[in-house]
């Protein structure tokens, strides 16, 4: 008989202890929509300024190639993601924008897509975090000194950045702007520093070292950064810039005209768009 009771006892136990688990398993996978499950929901909107306002504060570390500066004042941005890693091209990083310019958040986590949807809008609490170039090119992150004595804003522990933002409603693409890239313009330096991190378009540009085979971003043919420039228009200066870990890197390029949608960055003098799949080039309209 206390065999049996013990029987019935462990058999009771297992369904109260899977009914447990169900309960837990449903609160994972659909947590409380009112609650974010990323961020700290706990920020609010308090001191927020324009990303042209922050570069104008920071202006004079903003001037220089390769500099840092942090943060101390208590102040926000409320900005839009325009890029991710979502297609393999960009890495450990998004680039945000606000009506006012734009700038890239460096941050030491994959799969950011996941989260930090394209059209998302965040609030970033800056204070503590830094701010800075690298290669001229504005972004937010932690301070790294790279062998040859330069420091510039990296990316920033992934605990850190969950205490840093706030998750704001749904992703809209819609709410996004793409705007054209002047070629007339590109060597034109307010123009750069202005425009650089934006998500832009360029129409009417052939890949110089299209030829029918060629690919985006071979192995082969990798730098230091496991990236590939590939020419637009004969300028060296104006590149497609690819990761050999881009979904898209194996990719035949086009030799016909096309547009082409990206993180339009800069480093030094280079113009380097980062296309976020595949599906940011087009045949142009004017084939």
């Amino acid at each position: 008989m206390e065999k049996i009771k013990y029987i019935k006892f462990v058999i009771i136990a297992l369904f109260i202890g899977l009914g447990v688990m169900s309960c837990m398993d449903d609160d994972w996978s659909a947590p409380d929509n009112e609650t974010a499950p990323f961020g700290n929901n706990n920020l609010e909107e308090t001191n927020v300024i324009t990303i042209a306002e922050l570069k104008s504060m920071y202006s004079s570390t903003l001037d220089n190639q390769n500099d840092t500066a942090r943060i101390t004042d208590d102040i926000q941005i409320k900005v839009r993601v325009t890029g991710n890693d979502m297609g393999g091209n960009i890495y450990n990083e998004i680039a945000v924008a606000d009506s006012t310019g734009a700038i890239l958040i460096c941050i030491n986590q994959s799969g950011l897509f996941g989260y930090l949807a394209v059209g998302q809008e965040i609030l970033v609490d800056l204070k503590d975090l830094y701010i800075g170039t690298y290669g001229y090119q504005a972004q937010i992150g932690t301070p790294y000194t790279n062998s040859s004595g330069r420091t510039f804003p990296s990316r920033m522990n992934k605990t850190v950045w969950q205490e840093h933002f706030k998750l704001i409603g749904d992703p809209d693409t819609s709410a996004i702007e793409i705007e054209e890239f002047d070629v007339n313009q590109m060597n034109n330096s307010t123009y750069r520093k202005e425009n650089c991190g934006k998500l832009m378009v360029v129409k009417g540009v052939k890949l110089t070292q299209a030829t029918g085979t060629n690919t985006f971003a071979p192995d082969d043919e990798a730098d230091g950064g496991n990236g590939v420039s590939r020419v637009l228009n004969g300028n060296s200066n104006f590149v497609v810039r690819t990761s050999t870990y881009a979904d898209f890197a194996a990719n035949v390029m086009p030799t016909e005209t096309l547009d082409i949608v990206g993180i339009f960055t800069r480093y030094g003098n280079y113009w380097q768009i980062l296309m976020r799949t595949e599906d940011d080039y087009q045949l142009s309209s004017s084939n």
